[in-house]
């Protein structure tokens, strides 16, 4: 009981004594107080994880056609503007690519900086609907591990990244993924207007390699940071290339199963439904019912039945 009480106590004041080192810039910044708004949104995404499903089970899917087409270019305006903000900011501040340090002062363009990347923080909160949309439109094999992992840990790990080194060599990470989110939503919010736009999209696969360089680059930069003996916390460098290596074997894996292993016949995408977020195709579906039975194709919220007219759900 002694062991316990001494390692509640330990951790009690390893918190508060973290708390006196964290960035006092974003202190008051809203959710930056305490982990716990954050932890409580991760904790209420992973509950819609588990209920969604059940709740939607014998539900028809909605489908969102004109709710994705605003979320998607609206994460394609809040990624440019973080990444502006980024490059914009670094570059007045002087900032070096090879290793920059953090620096708390309350520099105008050391406070744009950290405001960015507190945006880019709230991004990643942002991005859990994502899931939301997937369940509720009923594409719960797009629900996938990599896809659960990645939003749910970024959400979590920059809000630790904000709260004591929003600055420094933390730009370069967000500055690089909110370019590549840029191109990512532009790509979800054209596929969102239909068939007719989404035979042009034949870049997919093209967003998954950009993905991969991605981290690749970040963990040779973490690399040559701690090579140079780069003033910025080295355990942040070290659990950064863990982190890279965890996307580069799912991303991969993702790759491989999608791309190589079941590769996409090129008539296959005629009628496709492109999906978002790290996962495959899916092509409109047709279907088959038992013999007799009308076929019934349910295309963009539009349900046709043959020798019928067409009726909008």
């Amino acid at each position: 009981m002694d062991i316990v009480t001494h390692f509640v106590n330990d951790s009690i004041e390893f918190y508060k004594w973290s708390l006196s080192i964290a960035d006092k810039r974003v202190e008051k910044w809203p959710l930056m107080e305490s982990p716990f708004p954050t932890l409580g949104i991760s904790c209420l995404y992973l509950l819609f994880l588990w209920l969604g499903p059940k709740y939607m089970q014998n539900r028809e899917p909605f489908q969102f056609r004109k709710t994705l087409i605003i979320y998607n270019f609206s994460m394609v305006i809040l990624n440019f503007y973080i990444f502006k903000e980024l490059f914009l900011g670094s570059r007045a501040a002087g900032y070096s690519y090879r290793c920059q340090p953090v620096n708390y002062s309350n520099d105008e363009n050391e406070v744009r900086i950290a405001a960015a990347l507190w945006w880019y923080y709230i991004s990643k909160g942002v991005e859990y609907l994502d899931t939301v949309f997937f369940i509720l439109r009923k594409k719960l094999n797009q629900v996938s591990f990599l896809h659960v992992y990645h939003h749910c840990t970024m959400f979590i790990l920059w809000w630790i990244g904000i709260k004591w080194v929003a600055g420094g060599q933390s730009f370069f990470g967000a500055h690089i993924n909110a370019a590549i989110h840029v191109i990512m939503y532009l790509y979800y919010g054209l596929a969102a207007f239909g068939p007719k736009i989404q035979k042009y999209l034949w870049w997919k696969k093209y967003l998954t390699i950009i993905q991969m360089i991605q981290f690749h680059v970040t963990i040779g930069h973490a690399g040559h940071s701690l090579y140079i003996d780069c003033d910025f916390p080295q355990w942040m460098h070290w659990a950064l290339i863990g982190y890279a290596v965890t996307f580069i074997i799912l991303f991969a894996n993702f790759y491989y199963q999608t791309y190589r292993r079941h590769p996409r016949r090129e008539g296959a995408t005629k009628g496709a439904t492109a999906i978002a977020n790290g996962s495959s195709t899916a092509t409109n579906g047709v279907t088959a019912g038992k013999a007799g039975e009308k076929q019934a194709t349910v295309e963009n919220g539009r349900t046709s039945k043959k020798g019928g007219r067409a009726k909008r759900e």
